[in-house]
């Protein structure tokens, strides 16, 4: 099969035509992933089981109140029915390229065939010629392009791909108080839900998004200190922030702030720096996330309860970004490399985490 063009422009790309940098291929559009880097440190491990990642949630009461009594009156008993059962689906990914010898013999690299084995060594003189290393370009393409759709599936619903893996948006809802998560009903258990200050929120009776206004001490900084009372009404010792927002949520709270005195007292001598430093709610680091910017959610700031009670990413042990190098067809001249990866999104507490946008 001949070559495609786009085959043949990587190729000369990579490998053959005016260069730079020799030896270097310079990455123009690998952003920064707050989110994905913040789950990843935090990652936990399942072993199986089933199809569901499973584990029980209450609400800390069982449906019984003390009643008063005098002398002999007869007295009640009840029996709790506070713990439900949450089961979240782990999904399988997988994610592979493949290089023809030809591309390979191109780039100055020769491979070497051992059954089902197959290495590669530079050929003698490849330096007069390569410009760039094609099969290890070819792989950070591929670790790249992982980290994207993986960081893109962490931000997500779940509805891109039924057999993908949720992400935030299936668990931390814009409209906290409809449908379920994890199988247990929001409608129905009002601790199963996380806070919001939304436009379908609004819709369904609730917070919608908040006008940035500088009066009276800025509105977005006044609505965030309420929510900061509501947050902590479960919140435990163990519960741990991180705070992701995009550009113009950031903006508008930079633009509050300003117009409310939240400036450093260094006078007006010498050199003078207009900018701000990094910005915080309640000492936790509010974070720019560009991928909520490309999402379209430029003016959305999440709090998430990463904590072991909060939302966490789980892989399967031995199953987390598994290497795999199927041997070629034997009437291909191909290699073949990918990575799988068996993970889920849980959240055993949804009252300590939130979704916040401004209009």
């Amino acid at each position: 099969m001949a070559f495609t063009a786009d085959e043949i422009a990587n190729i000369n790309n990579s490998a053959l035509e005016d260069y730079i940098d020799k030896g270097k291929v310079w990455a123009q559009n690998v952003a920064n992933k707050p989110m994905l880097e913040a789950f990843n440190a935090a990652a936990g491990k399942f072993s199986g089981g089933n199809t569901n990642v499973s584990f029980a949630v209450k609400a800390g009461q069982g449906g019984g109140s003390l009643a008063g009594y005098s002398g002999d009156d007869q007295l009640s008993y009840y029996n709790p029915t506070g713990t439900k059962r949450a089961r979240f689906p782990w999904k399988e990914h997988f994610i592979g390229v493949q290089i023809t010898h030809t591309e390979l013999k191109i780039d100055g690299i020769n491979v070497t065939e051992d059954g089902a084995d197959q290495t590669t060594s530079e050929v003698s003189g490849r330096e007069e010629h390569a410009l760039a290393n094609l099969l290890d370009e070819k792989m950070d393409d591929l670790g790249e392009d992982y980290a994207f759709s993986l960081d893109r599936l962490i931000h997500g619903d779940g509805s891109t791909d039924a057999k993908a893996l949720a992400g935030i948006q299936s668990i931390i809802l814009d409209a906290p108080t409809l449908g379920s998560t994890g199988g247990l009903s929001r409608v129905a258990l009002a601790y199963w839900r996380n806070r919001a200050a939304t436009t379908a929120n609004a819709g369904a009776g609730g917070q919608g998004p908040i006008a940035v206004n500088t009066a009276s001490g800025g509105a977005l900084i006044e609505f965030l200190e309420k929510e900061w009372l509501q947050l902590s009404k479960y919140r435990k010792g163990t519960t741990r922030y991180k705070l992701f927002a995009g550009s113009d949520f950031i903006a508008g709270y930079r633009k509050e702030m300003r117009a409310n005195g939240f400036y450093s007292m260094n006078g007006l001598k010498g050199s003078v720096d207009g900018s701000q430093g990094p910005v915080y709610w309640k000492e936790n680091p509010i974070v720019w996330d560009p991928t909520l910017d490309d999402l379209g959610l430029s003016k959305r700031m999440y709090v998430i309860d990463m904590s072991k009670t909060g939302l966490r990413v789980l892989y399967m042990d031995g199953q987390r970004m598994k290497k795999h190098n199927p041997a070629r067809p034997y009437d291909r001249m191909v290699m073949y490399n990918g990575i799988s990866t068996t993970a889920v999104m849980i959240a055993k507490q949804l009252n300590t985490s939130a979704v916040y946008d401004i209009a």
